[in-house]
């Protein structure tokens, strides 16, 4: 795959995963949306629905990374870092795009949101943040939940039948969902650098009235968490299979 498609697969796949990520999730809690309160599971399935559709999208350009963590633990386990930084660089464009188009979408509802008494933050939709602030926990949880995403990936290489029947993108589909409905609890499972920073630098820079603060305090965390579990999963991987 040339550096050209890499990078065009990973912007695509990238931005409908956010899109379609940052949008349920802005379905889920802005006042005036339709799916108003429908829960963790709406958002849980709707981040799998993103991967599946922003994967089987990228695939064949780019083999559909979409995320840093997944890009550095095929390096780890291949040796090959030749590409790792056109990946990269294609899913930060990618996230960021998708988060604005998020925002274009609901543009009604985020000024709706705006309009009411006490508007809701809005840092939400585009990026993660802890049920409770504990750096180190909220650090192991990220590491923990990516390995838990990671390193089934690499496994489900070995499965030559989920390759040649084109279903590998679809199970991994229904891995992130389960990742969110067991271990989304603590920090609300970014399990991906991109996912998580560049919708974070969106929402600093998008004109949203009253949406409160995009915590560069934390931010750290659900980067620097998701390419340790990435690596160790790469590790593990090349030392176990």
């Amino acid at each position: 795959m040339s550096n050209g498609d890499v990078f065009l697969g990973e912007v695509i796949g990238t931005a409908i995963l956010i899109l379609f990520g940052a949008g349920v999730v802005a379905a889920v809690v802005l006042n005036y949306s339709k799916a108003k309160d429908a829960g963790w599971v709406v958002i849980a399935f709707g981040w799998g629905f993103g991967v599946l559709a922003g994967a089987y999208t990228a695939a064949p350009l780019s083999g559909g990374h979409l995320n840093p963590a997944v890009t550095i633990g095929i390096a780890v386990d291949t040796g090959d870092w030749d590409q790792v930084p056109v990946y990269i660089a294609g899913q930060m464009v990618g996230a960021m795009l998708g988060a604005v188009l998020c925002w274009l979408t609901y543009y009604a509802q985020f000024r709706a949101n705006a309009e009411e008494e006490l508007a809701q933050p809005t840092l939400g939709i585009f990026s993660t943040a802890p049920a409770i602030r504990n750096p180190v926990a909220n650090l192991v949880t990220e590491i923990i939940a990516t390995v838990g995403l990671v390193l089934p990936i690499l496994a489900f290489g070995l499965t030559k039948g989920l390759g040649e029947s084109g279903t590998a993108v679809l199970v991994v589909a229904f891995l992130v969902v389960g990742i969110g409905l067991s271990l989304g609890g603590p920090t609300g499972y970014a399990i991906n650098p991109a996912r998580d920073l560049g919708p974070r630098v969106v929402h600093t820079l998008l004109p949203i009235p009253n949406k409160g603060t995009s915590d560069w305090g934390y931010a750290w965390i659900p980067v620097v968490g998701p390419l340790i579990g990435g690596a160790l999963s790469g590790v593990i991987f090349n030392a176990a299979f």
